[in-house]
């Protein structure tokens, strides 16, 4: 069975630089030096018993250290990431300070077979992002959600 995910895009429309959308740099060793193909909206993976709409918004909180700033979330449907996972994505209107985000953290044995675990956050940085800025930060496999919101929008 895949491994499945919910997530949460959160945008914005900006005067000057119209839809933005909210995102995360993927924390870690892996992720450290890398921009493009590097940031994720927030999103978990989640059990066959678990409400993938709740998943979404208790991962948003987890992620970004705030509840998710809406009441009202739109679907934006599936997407399938690299590796098969499966991710549900809702949309909502909204802001937030991404300058504030603190996200959780996740333990990783690093540098590799050296005995020693560390923490590192699941998000290190959040941003919001022009669509297009974010066709070239998001990994690949949420770039879809992108154009399903601009088509939700128009």
């Amino acid at each position: 069975m895949p491994r499945t995910s919910a997530g949460l895009l959160l945008y914005r429309r900006h005067p000057e630089r119209g839809v933005e959308v909210l995102a995360g740099h993927m924390g870690g060793p892996f992720w450290a030096r890398k921009d493009a193909g590097a940031w994720s909206i927030p999103k978990g993976e989640h059990g066959p018993d678990e409400e993938p709409r709740d998943v979404a918004l208790r991962e948003f909180a987890e992620e970004l250290g705030s509840p998710a700033p809406v009441t009202d979330l739109v679907p934006l449907g599936e997407v399938r990431q690299s590796g098969g996972k499966r991710l549900t994505v809702w949309a909502a209107e909204g802001d937030l300070d991404a300058a504030a985000a603190v996200s959780n953290t996740f333990s990783l044995e690093w540098p590799p077979r050296s005995g020693r675990v560390q923490e590192f956050p699941e998000i290190d940085r959040a941003a919001w992002l022009t669509v297009e800025e974010a066709r070239e930060k998001l990994v690949k496999g949420q770039v879809l959600l992108l154009d399903r919101l601009l088509d939700l929008l128009a």
